[in-house]
């Protein structure tokens, strides 16, 4: 009776001490997820509050609607014709990914078969893990070497990074489409290409949207790309992105950093607010717009 007593103790003393180890484990994961993810807010906080601190005091409205001042060292004029040129370049290369990104996403839900489907996949995560500097090598060798730098080259080269990134989201919110409406539709009769116009791209419209909004707000902070297809360019407005280089943000800031002059110091600081700003603000809309459509798609 007495070894009995005996070794229930051991079994629930050993337990105990499996329970608090078990215990102490969880605690110590929790804290170190919660360090990390404040170390990363703070990493952040750190980084936004420097720029908004060194660049707050550039922002103005000539900041943002005039040319640079002409000249070496000049003081004042702004940064419009960056802006401009960067939204250009953009827009061009969206137009350029967003169709190819959609119709990737309808094949790999639709049609692409299971032997095909990982494939394709693998490569869009290996092309989205590329390095920008290699794409941008890719379409200095493929563009500029033989004719010059042009918008349209940078435009390219920002198609190639923003196409996995498209293609992805857009397959993960197709994905979220309900299969009842798909089998609703083939038990009416419809046709798949008619189903897919008709029910399942409506339905996910809005994720289609928010990855195409991650997609251009990482664009817009690219710069290895442009310094090899588009940083040799002038003081004017351009909107000739197939004959010549075309000022763009990314490169003015790199320009200006560069410089041996304060007055280009604090450009840099204010363009850098800028192109903060833009980010922040396209993925901020793109996260809200995302966590929208998935309370859409579960709702239904």
């Amino acid at each position: 009776m007495s070894t009995a007593t005996g070794s229930s103790t051991t079994l629930l003393g050993a337990e105990d001490r499996n329970l608090r180890r078990r215990r102490l484990t969880d605690r110590l994961m929790r804290l170190s997820a919660t360090a990390a993810a404040g170390l990363a807010v703070a990493v952040l906080a750190i980084v936004v509050g420097s720029v908004l601190i060194k660049g707050a005091s550039a922002l103005s409205i000539p900041f943002l609607t005039q040319n640079p001042a002409v000249g070496l060292g000049a003081v004042g004029g702004g940064i419009a014709n960056a802006i401009v040129g960067s939204a250009l370049i953009v827009a061009v290369g969206t137009a350029m990914a967003l169709p190819l990104g959609i119709l990737i996403a309808l094949y790999l839900t639709e049609f692409a078969t299971p032997r095909t489907a990982p494939p394709i996949r693998l490569v869009l995560d290996l092309l989205n893990g590329t390095p920008t500097i290699v794409i941008g090598v890719f379409i200095f060798g493929l563009l500029v070497v033989s004719h010059s730098q042009t918008g349209f080259a940078a435009s390219i080269a920002l198609a190639i990074i923003m196409l996995p990134l498209m293609a992805r989201t857009t397959q993960e919110m197709l994905l979220l489409v309900p299969g009842d409406l798909r089998n609703a539709a083939h038990a009416l009769g419809v046709r798949r290409w008619r189903m897919i116009l008709g029910i399942v791209l409506p339905s996910a419209l809005g994720g289609i949207l928010t990855g195409a909004i991650l997609a251009i707000a990482r664009a817009f902070g690219e710069t290895a790309p442009l310094l090899l297809c588009d940083s040799v360019f002038g003081n004017t407005t351009t909107l000739n992105i197939f004959g010549t280089a075309i000022p763009n943000i990314p490169i003015d800031i790199y320009r200006y950093s560069e410089s041996g002059f304060p007055s280009d110091h604090a450009r840099a600081w204010g363009a850098a607010l800028v192109l903060i700003a833009l980010i922040l603000v396209g993925n901020l809309s793109a996260r809200a717009m995302l966590a929208r459509q998935r309370r859409k798609l579960a709702g239904r």
